[in-house]
């Protein structure tokens, strides 16, 4: 509460308020975090109380300093104008003059002014202007104007500042068409630095779609074309319901509370929910697990959900004051669709209100007319608020419905608007009322760096990557993918298992089996054939066994392709499984896909699909694979001249594991290198850039030691290099043959030129040293990572088919891992033989394929107990 005698007080004109004022200040904040974690006031209230104190403060410091100025004024703008100032917010002031000359001898006044209230301790943010200034400003920029309409009049002349209201008024500037469209046209880029999405993993309360700016935008463009003051009067303009009202004003009130909240805890202004604070967040506002889910994603879910419904109040009062100020008596007549629905100009609406009550399966048809109908650009705000107010319909009844469903399914077969159709109805709210089970997974989100939007939004995300797939011009993008789902016999099946593949999400359990289960009923109910339900069923329940196989398993070893072969069945099954799997990853993290991670399926895919063409009875034996790649590779070595005697000595040091994980040009390329480099010229460094396998090759061939993988990858981490596949062959010559394929930071392929070379000349000279070695990798770990527990894991088990230990670590990223794991090989005189490397998000799930210094299988558990004792004692605590 305000204790006004103590400001009067502290502004007793004989001695200084600088003291007083901070005094107060520092008891004043304390009770309102006292009141605000107790709950004793409404967030709502606080800012609002916290905005008049100041008032107050600036009131008095200007009866100090500007007593005499009669032609000036002190005025209030931005949110602290809209009367709104968290605990951090900067308080934005204009002083206004009267004319220019006031400038110089004011100056001393200002200075005074200021300085009193910085040393006080606020933060003030202040611009001097005349009227004149004001008007030639506020023409120029929406900012500025937009600033005004907010003002509010504190101290000084009052007529001064009613002159400026009036000079910058819609009657003189920026009328209500200009203002509307300069506005929306800002929250539009503002939304595209967000990447246009609710989701984002690091939300930005203010800017985010669904976030207070957006609210504070219909307040602006209400301002300016009604010239109200209070959300509340858009009621009375028939532009908003009471209940809308409330929904906007519940949402506003949960974000200024956790923006109240995030100013507390961090003493300044910062509307970034970073990871550094969502737990702390979470806690403080009293979020507990569930059976499920962390307090923290519990929290992130309610606020996902708040600025979900406060977007889509948002785009229906946009279209509102589209329709009533851009498009005002220009939409035209209307033009009959059917007896339910009409266009007007490029918007679609009901032929009357009563639609939906007639017929609810208008609920559904609406979004399958737009699909009809390309030229339709949107819903009229009308409309859409009767599709809100009328989701009720959609019960038990309304599913059981066959034209319902007949609509439902048709939706998904449309040759075009499949992925807007259910992203409007997601928006809407129809997606969730027509399959309940949808509805837990709007706004839920999976803590960690891997998973970067919603589960609903992840969810679309991949129809639309699927879509995209079969759109002819975007056909050069992945050519490989467009082609193959031209094969696909029915299209809407992989779209039914893309929408239900992560539905059980978040209710405990197996969330794929769960899925398979509710697709399967879905299907059913929609009167899909056994055949396409169960195979529907089928993709949801195996819909993580593709990438697993591709990056924690060795692919290259035929028993691991017979198995994935066997469990697919068929060439049907594993296309649709192949890309559903491809547009899958790509919508988990855009930014972690790589062309590695897309070689690596592709290469399943092919290997799975030249198995089942031999058939599942027919096996690839390992000793006719090495003789047909050793035949390839022989035939490519002798066009180009290679003495055949010199590349069967060379062979002849080489395991038959090499031959089995590498192609028949990866051996011919890797022979031709090896014989026409002199041995004094060893070791052998180079580095190929492979489309195929997605990345860039760095090949070493050179002696064998103990530590070679641990120097190597602490060479290429030092030079900034991801690593993500490792092959090591130690041959009986004493020579070892490694290959590294490496990705920049972003997960581009490196360039070959100046980068190559350093990188070349930096492993020479490093692995040419002689002696121990210092291996330390000295790159930061990442902020983001910092905030992410993972308790290190390592499992082993026995490959028999390639007598190879399988190592499975699972730990937290950081700079430097590989080249712990090395030195951790190195000193238990474990041989690396392969390794495979998975980074998701700010976990790594890597496979180290290993055996002793013999090339044998380590089945000793006591030795293998030591090896995981020395591994997790190189993690960080």
């Amino acid at each position: 509460m305000i204790d006004y005698s103590a400001l009067n007080q502290a502004f007793a004109p004989d001695a200084s308020p600088i003291q007083p004022c901070k005094i107060y200040l520092k008891h004043y904040t304390e009770g309102v975090k006292e009141r605000f974690s107790t709950g004793q006031t409404p967030t709502g209230e606080l800012v609002a109380e916290r905005a008049h104190l100041i008032d107050e403060i600036l009131k008095r410091a200007w009866r100090r300093h500007f007593q005499t100025a009669t032609e000036a004024a002190l005025v209030a703008v931005g949110g602290y104008g809209r009367g709104e100032l968290h605990p951090a917010s900067d308080i934005d002031l204009l002083v206004l003059l009267n004319h220019e000359e006031q400038f110089e001898s004011f100056k001393d006044h200002q200075e005074r002014f200021l300085t009193l209230l910085w040393d006080i301790g606020l933060e003030v943010g202040h611009s001097v202007r005349t009227v004149d200034d004001c008007i030639r400003e506020a023409e120029q920029d929406i900012t500025v104007i937009t600033n005004l309409i907010e003002s509010r009049f504190l101290a000084g002349s009052q007529a001064l500042f009613e002159e400026m209201l009036l000079a910058t008024g819609p009657n003189r500037m920026w009328n209500s068409y200009d203002f509307f469209e300069a506005k929306w046209d800002e929250q539009r880029n503002r939304h595209a630095k967000q990447n246009g999405s609710i989701s984002n993993l690091e939300p930005n309360i203010k800017e985010s779609p669904g976030g207070l700016r957006d609210i504070q935008m219909i307040g602006w463009v209400a301002k300016r074309h009604f010239k109200i003051h209070d959300l509340h009067d858009l009621v009375r303009y028939e532009f908003l319901t009471d209940a809308e009202y409330q929904a906007l004003l519940e949402g506003q009130n949960h974000l200024w509370r956790v923006r109240f909240a995030l100013h507390l805890l961090t003493g300044r202004r910062d509307d970034r929910l970073l990871f550094d604070h969502q737990r702390t967040l979470a806690s403080y506002l009293g979020y507990d697990a569930d059976y499920a889910n962390l307090a923290v994603e519990c929290f992130m879910r309610d606020y996902y959900r708040t600025v979900m419904e406060l977007s889509r109040l948002n785009e229906m009062l946009l279209q509102h004051f589209q329709e009533n100020i851009l498009f005002k008596n220009k939409l035209g007549d209307p033009v009959t669709i059917n007896q339910r629905f009409q266009k007007r100009g490029h918007f679609l609406e009901v032929s009357h209100d009563t639609v939906f009550n007639r017929y609810p399966t208008a609920l559904l048809e609406l979004f399958l007319i737009m699909q009809e109908n390309p030229d339709i650009r949107g819903v009229r705000a009308s409309t859409i608020r009767l599709i809100r107010n009328h989701t009720y319909l959609i019960d038990e009844k309304f599913r059981q419905d066959t034209r319902a469903q007949s609509l439902f399914m048709e939706i998904l077969r449309q040759p075009c608007g499949i992925t807007h159709a259910l992203r409007r109805m997601n928006r809407y709210g129809v997606l969730a009322a027509y399959i309940p089970i949808f509805e837990n997974i709007v706004g839920r989100m999976q803590y960690d760096l891997f998973h970067v939007f919603t589960v609903d939004e992840h969810t679309l995300m991949v129809i639309r990557n699927l879509r995209r797939l079969t759109v002819m011009k975007h056909a050069d993008e992945h050519p490989f993918c467009s082609r193959l789902i031209g094969t696909l016999p029915k299209e809407e099946l992989i779209y039914l298992a893309a929408l239900f593949h992560d539905i059980a999400k978040g209710r405990g359990g197996n969330h794929s089996e769960l899925g398979a289960i509710d697709a399967l009923d879905f299907c059913r109910l929609h009167h899909l054939s056994e055949y396409d339900s169960h195979l529907v069923s089928w993709l949801v329940r195996h819909h993580l066994v593709m990438p697993m196989t591709a990056q924690r398993k060795d692919i290259t070893d035929p028993k691991v392709v017979q198995e994935f072969a066997a469990l697919v069945g068929d060439l049907n099954r594993l296309t649709y499984l192949y890309l559903l799997t491809f547009s899958d990853s790509r919508a988990t993290n855009p930014a972690a896909w790589n062309s590695w991670k897309d070689s690596l399926l592709r290469d399943l895919f092919n290997a799975t699909r030249y198995a089942l063409f031999r058939g599942l009875d027919n096996p690839l034996a390992q000793e006719e694979l090495i003789r047909e790649k050793q035949l390839a590779a022989m035939h490519q070595l002798l066009q180009q001249h290679t003495p055949e005697h010199a590349v069967r000595t060379l062979w002849s040091t080489f395991t038959n594991e090499y031959f089995l994980t590498h192609s028949p040009n990866a051996i011919q390329r890797h022979t031709k290198a090896i014989l026409r480099t002199p041995k004094e010229a060893f070791p052998l460094i180079q580095m190929r850039q492979t489309a195929k396998r997605g990345g860039t090759e760095v090949l070493f061939y050179g002696s064998d030691r103990d530590n070679l993988f641990a120097v190597t990858t602490t060479l290429l981490d030092q030079l900034t290099l991801s690593i993500v596949n490792a092959r090591v062959m130690s041959a009986s010559d004493g020579f070892s043959l490694n290959s590294y394929l490496v990705l920049e930071q972003d997960g581009s392929p490196v360039e070959i030129g100046q980068r190559s070379y350093e990188i070349v000349k930096t492993l020479k000279d490093g692995l040419c040293q002689e002696g121990d070695q210092a291996l330390r990798v000295s790159r930061r770990i990442p902020r983001q990572l910092k905030h992410f527990e993972t308790t290190t894991n390592i499992h082993f088990t026995q490959e028999p088919t390639l007598q190879r230990t399988v190592m499975r670590l699972v730990t937290m990223d950081r700079p430097g891992l590989l080249s712990d794991v090395g030195q951790a090989f190195a000193s238990c005189n474990i041989r690396l033989q392969h390794a495979k490397i998975t980074t998701l998000g700010a976990q790594v799930e890597d496979i180290f394929f290993i055996t002793d210094r013999n090339n044998r299988p380590i089945l000793d558990e006591t030795r293998l107990a030591c090896l995981k004792d020395t591994v997790v004692a190189k993690m960080p605590e």
